[in-house]
């Protein structure tokens, strides 16, 4: 079965960046794209960022253009999210999903990232 599994997260000051990490597994990695999102406490989830099959095209919600980076190694079917100058209000729960945001498919558990002083 599918299994994505987060890592990376942690208490970050506002101004500051972390690097996330999605291990996947149970399905062929290559054959999808690969897309980051987040829920922040109290909120629905939302999209943040996908990336083509072969890591060529990437795309972001325009609130993270500019700061946030997406990757992908497909030798080690994982998914990255660098995020940079991240501010107090991108608390949240961050999550890979398989597949584009409109394909709503599986996503993992999530890492808690907490932008705080």
């Amino acid at each position: 079965q599918v299994q994505l599994v987060e890592s990376g997260g942690g208490l970050v000051q506002p101004g500051g960046s972390l690097r996330l990490s999605c291990a996947a597994s149970g399905f062929t990695f290559t054959a999808y794209w690969m897309t980051w999102v987040r829920q922040a406490p109290g909120k629905g989830r939302e999209w943040v960022s996908s990336i083509t099959t072969d890591g060529r095209n990437k795309y972001y919600d325009d609130s993270v253009k500019g700061r946030f980076t997406i990757s992908r190694d497909n030798a080690k079917n994982t998914v990255y999210l660098q995020m940079n100058s991240l501010q107090s209000n991108e608390t949240a729960v961050y999550s890979c999903m398989q597949g584009r945001w409109v394909d709503a498919g599986p996503v993992g558990q999530g890492t808690q990232v907490t932008v705080s002083s």
